[in-house]
């Protein structure tokens, strides 16, 4: 017989960056709030095996690569050594202080914390499946699904660690690969290309689409390329894999080159980084009215699916597969729930960064797609090799790029591509979101010398003015 505790306005289901930062504002808005987690820790893909353990990795990697050669800046080093255990458990103290973090946030905020699987029972009723076995059932006025994402494989194929694996299984590697292919050249996969390469890895990165991150504007993965080319990461675009075979002592992948010709390539470890799979098993959405399409959760504007009073955030619905975009859409639904008439989001808007070296951060269309959508447009650029601080770093690859309505001087897209991009699109974020003009961007007076130089000089060029090229 299942135990009935009391009755809470909402029930969380998934404790990643959606589902924990849902809980949040529903207990802030005045809301009892539940959450439910069946992995042993909290915070989800982002915190324990995604966003937070790959950027420390990129980190580690970037201080590694920067001791290595750092007579440009006039030091000179001796007896360096990776210790890669040690990044590793650097990785992990990080992630271990930061779950313990989300932790502390529901006992702050009053939030129940129940440790198991969750699952829809019908209206009102969830329950939860310890790993005891011991089920127990919450009643509930409202649900929020947000049970994020997994790693996809392709058909037939499965994870054969060390020879086949995934960012999961990567993340707990316990040596430096001696070659790596990445099968992928979205985020992930150029990111891990970017850490393993730097470690010392000899990388090979292979994409079906003509150019790496493919959902940037052109121009940003034509420098991608070219900078990856001159680390020494071998790129093969418009490359169909075939398959792989593992065997004793590395693995075989069989692929169809450009030139349509059959090739082969033995390498240590093949990653495979080829997208993601909304993760929705054993949610119970077979008893609600809960509609779902090619595995994702239908919604509308306020993350409401079909069930009445069940939402649904994040991975698990057919939105950009961001941490941020699952936490806005988490304070969305939990401000719905309170009835505080919360404004929908605006997916034109939503950032996106890659954080490989160059980092690249881009915001709106691209050049491509704002022509598609029939604007007549203006685009001003601007190199980081004119930037006094990017010399100062020694970091001058990459540029700014800023795409706007011909018209009306509207900004319709920022793209960038060089040193701490992720950081510099926040103010391209807040610029479009206030709706500002080019002219008006270009206008904002910026400190001198910084990186931020460059926004202002792209948005400036976009009417020839940028006074620095």
């Amino acid at each position: 017989m299942a135990e009935k505790p009391e009755k809470f306005d909402v029930t969380v289901i998934g404790a990643g960056p959606g589902g924990y930062v849902a809980a949040i504002r529903a207990a802030q808005v005045g809301l009892k709030t539940a959450i439910i987690e069946r992995d042993k820790s909290l915070g989800g893909t982002c915190l324990l095996r995604g966003c937070i353990p790959t950027k420390e990795l990129l980190h580690s990697a970037q201080v590694y690569d920067l001791i290595s050669d750092p007579e440009e800046f006039g030091v000179s080093v001796t007896g360096l050594k990776l210790h890669f255990n040690k990044v590793m458990d650097r990785k992990n103290k990080i992630v271990t202080k930061l779950s313990k973090g989300v932790e502390f946030l529901m006992k702050k905020n009053k939030i129940t914390v129940f440790k198991g699987q969750g699952k829809l029972e019908g209206k009102g009723r969830v329950t939860v499946t310890g790993t005891d076995g011991k089920v127990t059932e919450i009643p509930t006025k409202n649900v929020i699904l947000a049970t994020g994402s997994a790693p996809r494989l392709l058909p037939g194929m499965s994870v054969q660690a060390p020879r086949i694996i995934t960012s999961d299984e990567l993340l707990d590697i316990d040596h430096v690969p001696k070659s790596l292919v990445v099968l992928g050249a979205g985020a992930v996969g150029v990111e891990f290309a970017s850490v393993f390469k730097r470690f010392g890895s000899e990388v090979t990165i292979i994409e079906l689409l003509d150019r790496l991150v493919p959902i940037e504007d052109a121009e940003t993965s034509a420098e991608l390329q070219k900078a990856f080319r001159k680390r020494g990461i071998k790129v093969m675009t418009s490359t169909k894999f075939e398959s792989a075979t593992v065997n004793a002592n590395d693995v075989t992948i069989n692929f169809t080159g450009a030139d349509g010709k059959p090739g082969t390539i033995n390498a240590d470890t093949l990653l495979v980084a080829i997208g993601r799979r909304p993760v929705t098993d054993g949610l119970g959405l077979e008893n609600t009215k809960c509609e779902v399409d090619r595995g994702y959760i239908q919604v509308d504007e306020f993350m409401r699916t079909a069930e009445p009073n069940v939402y649904a955030i994040g991975d698990v619905i057919p939105t950009p597969w961001l941490a941020h975009v699952a936490s806005k859409e988490g304070c969305l639904a939990a401000e719905h729930i309170a009835g505080r008439n919360p404004r929908p989001i605006n997916y034109n808007l939503v950032p996106n960064c890659t954080y490989c070296e160059p980092e690249i951060g881009s915001v709106g269309l691209t050049e491509a797609k704002a022509k598609e959508k029939g604007y007549d447009i203006k685009v001003g650029k601007f190199p980081f090799s004119a930037l006094g601080k990017a010399m100062i770093l020694g970091e001058t690859e990459g540029f700014i790029k800023v795409i706007a309505d011909a018209k009306y001087d509207e900004v319709l897209g920022v793209h960038m591509i060089g040193p701490h991009a992720t950081d510099l699109l926040a103010e391209a974020c807040v610029a479009m979101g206030l709706e500002a003009t080019a002219e008006e961007f270009g206008h904002i007076m910026h400190a001198h010398p910084t990186l931020s130089e460059a926004v202002m000089e792209a948005a400036e060029a976009v009417h020839g003015m940028a006074t620095s090229i």
